[in-house]
């Protein structure tokens, strides 16, 4: 079976599986929308951006980016499952190449992130959240959030291949789930601790949420889309060969 093809047969079959588990993909979508409202009504009024938008708007970008690594991260899971359960054996038999089995799961991933940044963006419209971008400035910020994901999904089939169980993959969920904390998130980074500023400022969420933030509320950017595109170019370099070659070990 040529890999293209059988990339999209599994892109599929990773779909199905979300409809067959719902639990996990209402998860996937709810958690997102259910930290944005505390954030806004808990929070909101205690905390001061330093800025003069709304905190919903300050906010909404970070929690577009926690969305977006919480749904890649759970690919690690998938895998884990997948091997566990002796399904790849199954499909080497059918010389379906270790390429085609993992993009099935990136596909499926990015899949699954539609919809749930399709109903963070939904729920934060309702709440207040008011994007003044234009049409270029959406497809830059849809873009960005798009290699972004697709970087993490790959990162995330290779910590779902290290893993030895899906449960210890599922450690890779909680620390994609942490990033955003320590970042431009939820406060500025100016508000922490100065011994924190370091690892906030150079992590890879910050300049996709400064990126996602100038692009949709039409602020300035400076370089940090292009500091966002390198950290995901060099995950796309690298996580796709880390799983290839981490999927040959745990399969010869």
């Amino acid at each position: 079976m040529p890999d293209a093809s059988a990339a999209l047969t599994l892109v599929a079959r990773g779909i199905r599986q979300n409809r067959r588990n719902p639990d996990a993909l209402l998860t996937a979508m709810v958690l997102p929308v259910m930290l944005m409202l505390i954030f806004v009504y808990f929070f909101g009024g205690a905390i001061d951006t330093g800025t003069s938008t709304s905190y919903v708007t300050y906010v909404v970008p970070g929690v577009l980016l926690l969305c977006a690594g919480f749904g890649a991260s759970t690919t690690a899971v998938r895998v884990s499952e997948d091997m566990r359960a002796g399904i790849v054996d199954r499909f080497r038999s059918l010389d379906v190449g270790p390429t085609a089995i993992l993009a099935g799961h990136v596909g499926a991933s990015v899949a699954r992130n539609v919809l749930s940044t399709a109903l963070v963006l939904g729920v934060a419209y309702l709440i207040g959240f008011r994007p003044q971008a234009g049409p270029a400035a959406w497809a830059a910020a849809l873009g960005l959030l798009f290699a972004f994901v697709l970087a993490v999904s790959w990162l995330s089939a290779a910590a779902g291949l290290l893993a030895r169980s899906p449960e210890a993959a599922g450690g890779f969920t909680f620390l994609m789930m942490f990033l955003p904390y320590p970042s431009s998130a939820f406060v500025p980074i100016d508000t922490m601790p100065g011994w924190l500023h370091g690892f906030a400022e150079h992590q890879p969420v910050t300049p996709v949420i400064e990126s996602l933030r100038g692009l949709l509320l039409d602020q300035p950017v400076g370089d940090a889309p292009w500091t966002a595109l390198a950290w995901c170019a060099g995950l796309l370099l690298l996580a796709p060969a880390l799983a290839a070659t981490l999927f040959r070990a745990r399969t010869r």
